[in-house]
């Protein structure tokens, strides 16, 4: 439950200015459902991780690495999905993001994984300059459904060295 209010919360404060509330309603309802969340948590292709800051009850951050099938863009060996990085906006700027981002590698590493690839909007200039940071490169683009509102995601992938 907690998850699932944090994913809600943080997809919401992302994208919410930008997009219909009807299309960030229909969106959060099928993909960020407690019984969607749940399943997801149940996935042996999926792996969660929660940020806590100091001593705090709630989470502060997630991510989620999905091992399945790649978009055909990502040309790296070995390629594992980071499909969620988010962080509550209460903590942005104190490096949730990096410690995220550092464990979703390590693990990736952990997993025998050579690539770690993601989808980002076009329109997420923040979020694009994060990756960038991170050594993360532009290597394609796909259609992301958001309720009725189809968005262009670009593909950025990066390896990960042993």
């Amino acid at each position: 439950a907690q998850l699932t209010a944090l994913a809600e919360r943080t997809f919401r404060d992302t994208f919410a200015a930008d997009n219909a509330s009807a299309d960030m309603d229909a969106y959060v309802r099928d993909a960020l459902s407690l019984a969607r969340v749940t399943a997801e948590l149940e996935d042996p292709a999926s792996t969660f991780v929660l940020a806590f800051v100091g001593d705090a009850a709630e989470p502060a951050g997630y991510t989620k690495l999905r091992a399945s099938s790649s978009d055909p863009s990502v040309t790296g060996p070995d390629p594992i999905e980071l499909e969620r990085i988010y962080v509550d906006r209460r903590v942005l700027g104190q490096g949730v993001g990096a410690v995220l981002m550092q464990r979703c590698l390590d693990d990736a590493r952990a997993m025998g994984r050579r690539t770690v690839w993601l989808g980002v909007w076009e329109r997420n200039a923040r979020a694009i300059a994060f990756y960038e940071r991170w050594g993360f490169r532009i290597v394609g683009d796909h259609i992301f459904q958001l309720g009725a509102d189809a968005q262009r995601d670009l593909i950025m992938e990066r390896h990960v060295h042993p």
